[in-house]
């Protein structure tokens, strides 16, 4: 396994990752290691657009209404 050496990072960064580890009851070097699977996974992940697509080529014969047209449709009647 590789290892990462990360310099100059501000204490209040340190910090803040300290108590997320305490909370998470793992080490920091724990939790960074999760913190950074957990990134590495994520971009790597379908891509959302690509997903968008896809599902609405399941249905081709419906109209796809953007939802930015939803949204203001719900806004305004409140």
């Amino acid at each position: 396994m590789a290892s990462v050496t990360i310099r100059n990072l501000d204490d209040d960064v340190v910090a803040k990752l300290k108590a997320r580890a305490k909370a998470h009851k793992r080490s920091l070097e724990a939790e960074l290691r999760q913190i950074l699977t957990n990134t590495a996974a994520a971009s790597s992940a379908v891509n959302l657009r690509e997903l968008a697509n896809r599902i609405a080529a399941m249905t081709p014969d419906v109209p796809q209404t953007d939802s930015t047209e939803l949204l203001r449709e719900l806004r305004d009647q409140r």
